[in-house]
């Protein structure tokens, strides 16, 4: 019989065939692949049976569902060793989360001294290889009686709908409640790690019983687990809250929270990516408007996000009217649209727009600058023809290469459908929208994955992953094409035959919020921030009293060429002053001395403690310029990095 594979490739395999088996003959045996499978749209086990013309696409260690498979394999593997060591703790839930896996036990307590006896049971687990078994449950009745010993689980079985299918999955001895899929066998798990414990309430509520949480994470191969806990070493090293606050850029207050606050130092980075920003409007031909924060709930509704976003607004009542505090800039850009007749010769119209918006986040979801309840996002809106979609998409995918190596930035794209539920627009504009985006992406020919139903109530988009210095991904950017906004506006256009036509709208933000992204490039850069970016560009240190005036008049020069320059006069030792410079990430530190002073010149040695001796200031001077001016990520000194 017959499978199409997912380059749209067909091979041959014989009848009653599993996926496991057509996996063995493509040779993808390897401990990363074939970790589960997708059938016709499905994620299911590799043991399950094939059928002439299923369409089969094989999950690996390197895909998100694939991961998932494994991480979620893997808490039943933790389970199993945890009820050998303490067989009166009761199973509650174990779900895979980034970068690894949880499991949360009633019963009993365990510590991180407990770690060692618990990863020594699940190696010895491992080593028996027990292969991961699906078990139908007939009825939920024999579901209720199979875990009658444990009220947990029973709470899950009646939560169920009476008509679910209900199934769990067997590995030697140990049997859990579970959908699936695993993983074939517990062999391929080569490698784990338990991280940290922590109280956790059953389903989240803090009325009910305390638990033991167990986090934990796994990989196919020990190399990759190690890669896995130095990338956290280097996240530690890099977190924005402590760099932000150690380099003066933001900090919170109780008085607002999750609403951050920037100091001088950060305003000089925040006004470089603002100017970044608009230099791209300018030069990719759109136009910058700034709508109101607060509009009227009339509008909000009109929008629907009233109907679908509205517990992440904040709202308040002025004169007997509900006004709610924008958390998208969409809407406004609609009225300035409409503000206006606009022919087919203006189109397409790209309307940008920074535009501060506000949503409401539990406080316990707040982190840092990476999830806040008041942000600057990047928008834009062009207005185009039907014949425009693709040239347009193609047009913001190269704006966002540009934009993303400026930074130093990897990044890899994906293509989001219709969600199954909450959506607004008719099955006909979802179908053009979805294939548009998707026509854009084939055309540039670069690689990306499809994400079944994560895409906007109002349409499919691109969403854009960047890939930080430490390897670390992040979701920034947004493509997404909207008919649905402009038929619920009624925005128009006159065609070139005079009648009234409905533009197409592309939705984009590429920084996406600027205030995370800040945190990003925070971390991305360690705070060793490039010098086109840096508020401390160079620092003119003194060895005596008597050098002062001449670094004053160096430090006036260097500002006049636009540089941030400052003297550091005190009476310190140089060594003191140096190493309070390369602390505060300074890129070019210049010493004078008696020497420097009667020459002329500067001493120069870099943050990464790099000397390059004496310099004459015009060729420094004219060095600086060209790096700062070419937003270089480097240094122009070789052998040292700015």
């Amino acid at each position: 019989m017959q499978i199409t594979l997912k380059d749209g490739s067909s091979v041959d395999v014989e009848e009653g065939s599993t996926a496991q088996d057509l996996a063995r003959q493509l040779k993808l045996t390897g401990p990363e692949q074939a970790l589960a499978v997708n059938i016709n749209g499905e994620t299911k086990d590799l043991v399950t049976p094939l059928s002439e013309g299923d369409a089969v696409i094989f999950w690996s260690f390197d895909d998100p569902e694939g991961r998932e498979v494994f991480w979620h394999t893997s808490a039943h593997l933790m389970a199993q060793a945890i009820l050998r060591l303490w067989p009166e703790a009761k199973l509650t839930i174990g779900p895979p989360i980034a970068d690894g896996f949880y499991y949360d036990f009633a019963n009993v307590t365990i510590s991180e001294d407990d770690f060692a006896a618990i990863e020594k049971e699940m190696k010895a687990i491992v080593k028996e290889n027990y292969v991961s078994v699906r078990e139908e449950i007939p009825s939920r009745d024999e579901a209720l009686k199979t875990f009658s010993d444990n009220p947990y689980k029973i709470e899950l079985i009646e939560s169920f709908d009476e008509a679910a299918s209900l199934s769990g999955y067997r590995q030697g001895e140990f049997f859990d409640l579970c959908r699936g899929p695993h993983l074939p066998s517990l062999g391929k798990i080569k490698a784990f790690k338990l991280m940290k414990t922590s109280g956790a309430y059953w389903r989240g509520d803090s009325d009910r019983e305390m638990l033991t949480r167990v986090y934990a994470t796994s990989f196919p191969d020990r190399k990759m687990l190690k890669d896995h806990l130095h990338r956290l070493e280097e996240a530690k090293k890099r977190d924005h809250r402590v760099l932000g606050n150690k380099l003066d850029l933001f900090s919170f207050k109780e008085e607002s929270p999750g609403m951050p606050f920037i100091h001088p130092p950060g305003m000089f980075i925040w006004n470089k990516l603002m100017d970044y920003s608009r230099e791209t409007f300018r030069d990719h031909d759109y136009v910058e408007i700034m709508t109101p924060t607060m509009m009227t709930r009339e509008l909000w509704e009109k929008s629907g996000h009233w109907a679908n976003y509205r517990e992440n607004m904040f709202t308040v009542d002025v004169e007997d009217r509900d006004i709610a505090i924008k958390p998208m800039n969409c809407p406004g850009c609609m009225l300035f649209y409409k503000g206006n007749v606009h022919s087919y010769r203006e189109l397409p119209y790209r309307v940008a727009e920074i535009g501060l918006v506000h949503r409401y986040e539990p406080s316990g979801a707040l982190s840092g600058m990476f999830r806040v309840r008041s942000f600057h996002q990047d928008d834009a809106h062009i207005f185009m023809k039907p014949e425009d979609i693709q040239d347009e998409i193609i047009g913001v995918l190269s704006l966002a290469d540009e934009i993303y190596r400026t930074f130093g930035l990897e990044y890899h794209l994906e293509l989001s459908t219709r969600p199954e539920e909450n959506t607004i627009g008719s099955d006909e504009d979802w179908e053009v929208a979805t294939k548009g985006l998707q026509g854009a992406l084939d055309a540039t020919e670069r690689s990306y994955r499809i994400n079944e139903g994560d895409g906007a109530f109002y349409g499919p988009k691109i969403d854009i992953h960047i890939e930080d210095a430490i390897g670390r991904r992040w979701q920034c950017g947004t493509i997404q094409l909207d008919m649905a906004l402009p038929e619920r506006f009624d925005l128009e256009y006159t065609a070139q035959d005079g009648s009234r036509q409905r533009p197409i709208m592309i939705h984009r933000a590429l920084l996406g919020s600027i205030e995370r992204f800040f945190g990003i490039l925070v971390e991305h850069y360690g705070g060793r921030f490039p010098l086109w970016l840096n508020p401390r560009q160079v620092r003119v240190l003194t060895v005596a009293d008597r050098h002062e005036d001449y670094a004053r008049q160096l430090c006036r020069r260097l500002r006049a060429k636009g540089f941030e320059c400052d003297v550091d006069a005190t009476g310190e030792s140089v060594s003191k002053k140096v190493r309070r410079a390369q602390i505060e990430q300074v890129n070019y530190i210049l010493t004078i001395g008696d020497r420097e002073q009667e020459n002329g010149t500067a001493a120069l040695r870099t943050r990464d403690n790099v000397v390059h001796g004496e310099i004459e200031i015009a060729e420094f001077t004219d060095r600086l310029v060209q790096e700062r001016d070419e937003r270089s990520q480097s240094s122009v000194y070789t052998g040292a990095s700015s």
